[in-house]
């Protein structure tokens, strides 16, 4: 692992969401999220020893009940039997230069529902998309806050939780051949499930919510909850793009005002 990769995640940094986008169910029902967070298993597997640790005792704090693997193998042997309710995997594990997005693949495999989330030291753009391809429902980088993590842990819970929900009409957010689904945080486009990850989904609503609003790249990262440069917003951009394009290669909703921001221009009854 390189330098970057052993440094530790940062205790501060910035809130989690004030409003409730990503924000865990224990902030409305104190008593029935803690419950629900003693039931969860979550997973980390981290070669760094301290690092790993870390990532464990803030996730305790929770609730949640954490194992800790420093291999690939270690891990494996462990979901032999029974998998975790959610895994944090760093890529590179010990001498697998990228034993993480295979661990990804064999547990994706396993489980189309498993919530698996990369976090890791590294950022590139090629390294995203390829983690996000392989199945994983997000992608952060170690300089995340600890809050923020443990905020997104919580989303995917409730993602996972609403799965087993009928979802009500008033939850849905309709716009022309867009349906987002507030409770499973889901795009769907003409029926079919876009597959986006939670900063991918909270960007797409910021857009959605208001055709024709020019949203700036400050006001997409503050509906994410996430802190980017403007190469990282377009580089979201351009992969929310791709997806809706493998369903619909004709898709254009998602227009460029250049020098401003982005904008929804679809709008209107669905086909």
């Amino acid at each position: 692992m390189t330098a970057a990769g052993r440094k530790m995640i940062n205790s501060g940094g910035h809130p989690a969401r004030a409003a409730g986008s990503v924000e865990c169910a224990a902030h409305r029902h104190p008593q029935e999220a803690a419950i629900n967070a003693a039931t969860r298993t979550i997973a980390v597997v981290e070669d760094e020893p301290a690092i790993r640790d870390n990532y464990a005792a803030a996730l305790r704090r929770q609730g949640y009940r954490v194992s800790g693997y420093g291999s690939r193998a270690e891990a494996m042997e462990a979901f032999a039997n029974r998998l975790p309710d959610l895994v944090l995997i760093d890529i590179g594990l010990g001498a697998e230069a990228e034993g993480g997005f295979d661990l990804c693949r064999d547990l994706r495999a396993r489980s189309a529902t498993l919530p698996i989330i990369f976090l890791t030291a590294r950022d590139s753009e090629l390294d995203t998309v390829s983690g996000l391809r392989l199945g994983a429902d997000d992608y952060l980088t170690k300089d995340i806050s600890l809050a923020h993590l443990t905020a997104r842990v919580a989303a995917l819970f409730r993602r996972l939780e609403a799965l087993s929900r009928p979802a009500e009409e008033e939850t849905l957010l309709q716009r022309g051949a867009l349906e987002l689904d507030m409770d499973r945080f889901a795009a769907r486009w003409r029926g079919q499930d876009v597959g986006l990850s939670l900063t991918e989904f909270w960007i797409l609503h910021a857009l959605a919510r208001h055709p024709g609003h020019v949203k700036n790249r400050q006001q997409l990262m503050d509906a994410a909850s996430v802190v980017l440069d403007d190469a990282s917003i377009t580089s979201q951009i351009k992969r929310i793009r791709r997806k809706f394009q493998a369903w619909d290669p004709a898709f254009d909703a998602i227009g460029t005002v250049y020098g401003m921001g982005y904008r929804w221009t679809e709008d209107g009854p669905g086909p």
